[in-house]
């Protein structure tokens, strides 16, 4: 039988200031002032339609991406925050992220973020040194990326997470170690550093810069992950680390297969219905100027996943993560039995190349499955 999993919010504000010649989110460069009042109306109204779907389910958590939400005021946030009690079940105690380009904020309004109800920061440094700043098109400085932790720590936010890429442009081994170092020794709670990868339709794949080769990319790899560890992060997911007790909540739902409303332009949903035994998957329209077009709806499209595409849709998220999997959790969010569509006879492939760990009650990434993920869900096509 197909069951609820839980539930969490993403709020998708597309503006930043201006596009990252790696960037294929939807994020537009803003040409003129924002329309943040205007914006946050139909950002409600969406979510009032997407709240019939839920009824009075709990949400865990909600996460404001981008783009770069914190160009919005701190009042705006606080609206937005309203409207959304007022529109579903909020848990008391959810995890609320904003993510913040080090260009655009500064102190005070990290504490007016907070007061707003924001109780995490995602902080978007990238690195700490200036030609790989530049390179990536980024518009805040060294400076700023290392006064941006201390904004946070001093606003007393809960918890805060700095983002980190590595392989990037010309990057030496010791470049990438020196820019996690530095941001180590910020004492965030938690860090994603996660490799830069040439993503279609961005300003990098139609004039690729030159990147580390592969054996610079397992050095950093390595290296990175001992520093790391020694200093006491441990790593959850494969671009994630993090202090104890300091795991992002809104993104372990998406790799345990849980649902997720997506409001804004371009924002993806998936919704669990137990009584039909569907699984729907919602884009929003992705445009600002249409999504924000009275004559039409918010919702682009929708889409029930295929019983036979789920194993795989499971598999591909829960396999970031490196803590077990339940094999309950498998058959209760997917609805299936392992025997359907040739599930088990692909992880026994999986189990047999030493890509998978298997217990009567779960499975779990090896240190070979790590590695070679992309490979491992291949087999699981």
């Amino acid at each position: 039988m197909l069951h609820t999993p839980p539930l969490t919010l993403y709020i998708h504000i597309p503006w930043c200031v201006q596009k990252c010649p790696y960037c294929d989110f939807n994020s537009h460069g803003q040409q003129q002032a924002l329309p943040e009042s205007e914006y946050i109306s139909h950002l409600l109204d969406d979510l009032a339609e997407d709240a019939k779907r839920v009824g009075t389910r709990p949400v865990h958590s909600i996460f404001f991406g981008g783009g770069t939400p914190s160009l919005f005021s701190a009042a705006g946030i606080e609206r937005i925050l309203n409207g959304v009690r007022e529109r579903v079940n909020l848990t008391p105690d959810a995890e609320i992220t904003l993510e913040a380009n080090p260009g655009t904020v500064e102190s005070e309004k990290f504490r007016a973020f907070r007061q707003a109800g924001i109780n995490r920061i995602s902080i978007g440094v990238q690195s700490f040194q200036q030609d790989k700043l530049t390179a990536l098109g980024r518009i805040h400085d060294t400076d700023q990326a290392r006064h941006a932790a201390g904004y946070a720590h001093s606003a007393g936010l809960n918890s805060f997470n700095l983002d980190l890429m590595h392989g990037l442009p010309g990057q030496s081994v010791e470049d990438a170690l020196s820019d996690l170092r530095q941001a180590i020794a910020q004492l965030p709670p938690h860090l994603s550093w996660y490799q830069l990868t040439i993503e279609p339709n961005t300003l990098f794949a139609s004039k690729p810069p030159v990147l580390p080769d592969d054996d610079i990319l397992w050095d950093i790899q390595q290296q990175g992950h001992g520093l790391l560890e020694a200093a006491g992060y441990q790593q959850y997911e494969i671009s994630a680390y993090s202090q104890a007790d300091h795991q992002c909540q809104h993104n372990l739902n998406y790799w345990r297969f849980g649902d997720y409303l997506g409001i804004g332009c371009g924002a993806h949903g998936k919704i669990t219905d137990s009584h039909t035994g569907d699984i729907v998957r919602t884009v929003k329209v992705k445009h600002p100027k249409g999504y924000m077009d009275l004559s039409r709806a918010y919702l682009y499209e929708q889409q029930k996943v295929a019983p036979q595409d789920r194993p795989f849709e499971f598999f591909m998220n829960r396999l970031r993560l490196l803590e077990p999997c339940p094999k309950k959790d498998y058959e209760a969010f997917t609805g299936l039995a392992l025997h359907q569509f040739d599930a088990q006879d692909k992880l026994t492939t999986a189990i047999d190349a030493g890509l998978l760990h298997e217990t009567a009650q779960s499975w779990q990434l090896t240190a070979l499955g790590k590695r070679y993920l992309n490979s491992l869900l291949e087999k699981l096509v």
